[in-house]
């Protein structure tokens, strides 16, 4: 398990450094971007609704129509004569699902039964599909050169997963006291602590070695974003960890060897991109 967990990590580090490497020569279209963001959006939604079985399945076509949407919307920037405001957009596309939820509803409504739950269950696909990967996509758009976000999006892709490898390896060395007994119970505070530091020397790592300091190479901007992006993206962990309990199953799938499905992958990058994005912008004014 874990040998098969090291040369899977291997391959996604070097995919996700290749994606990288070969957009910011591709401004302002980041077509690699583009179609990894699209292809795990997609293939998170079809795990989410096979996770949630036939007793509690969501709208599938609001589903997938909707995390395509939002991140086609991410890509509207580079039209000709486009001036309007990304996140107004993005969150007037939340409010049209909000509203198509109700409307498929009533056209497809038939008896009493499991309405609600089926339209709660697809806007909490359409939000944590759809609109949480946006701020990731988002980052390649800051206004800074295209070097410098593909740095931003380094920080916000390793430092969580960095800090989820630090955790896992501290919790096997050292871990005695449970985080989450019932949520996750092979969690431990030690191994939390472990992960943080380990995020946090991510955090330096990757700006004080990468092609631009985008953390201003100073100690209390690297370890501040490496601690509170490490701490989202164990929540983020922790939040899939509840889906799948809920679910009663262990991992979203088994797409990805060693490691489960993409969601098992993506879910701490997904929780803590808002985070890596409020700490990037505000970096940039």
């Amino acid at each position: 398990m874990l040998k098969t967990r090291l040369w899977m990590g291997a391959i996604l580090i070097a995919l996700t450094i290749g994606m990288l490497a070969g957009d910011q020569h591709l401004a302002p279209w980041f077509p690699f971007l583009f179609l990894f963001q699209l292809g795990l959006t997609v293939a998170g939604c079809h795990e989410i609704i096979g996770l949630l079985g036939p007793q509690r399945s969501p709208q599938k076509v609001v589903c997938y129509a909707g995390v395509v949407t939002f991140v086609l919307a991410n890509w509207l920037v580079n039209l000709p004569n486009y001036h309007e405001n990304t996140w107004l957009q993005l969150i007037g596309i939340l409010a049209g699902f909000l509203l198509v939820v109700f409307l498929y509803e009533m056209a497809t409504f038939r008896e009493p039964g499991r309405s609600v739950e089926r339209m709660a269950v697809t806007w909490l696909i359409v939000g944590y599909l759809g609109l949480l990967p946006c701020f990731f996509a988002q980052i390649r758009w800051l206004p800074a050169s295209p070097t410098a976000n593909s740095v931003c999006l380094a920080l916000a892709a390793f430092v969580p997963k960095c800090c989820d490898i630090g955790a896992y390896f501290t919790g096997r060395l050292l871990g005695r006291h449970k985080m989450t007994p019932v949520l996750s119970p092979k969690k431990t505070w030690e191994g939390a602590v472990g992960g943080l530091v380990t995020g946090a020397l991510a955090a330096v790592a990757i700006d004080r070695l990468g092609p631009v300091p985008v953390l201003q190479q100073d100690y209390r901007w690297e370890i501040g974003f490496g601690i509170t992006v490490g701490l989202a993206g164990m929540l983020g962990d922790l939040a899939e960890s509840l889906l799948k309990r809920d679910c009663q199953t262990k991992d979203a799938s088994s797409s990805v060897p060693g490691f489960g499905g993409v969601l098992d992958v993506v879910d701490a990058i997904l929780y803590s991109a808002p985070v890596s994005y409020l700490w990037l912008y505000l970096l940039r004014l």
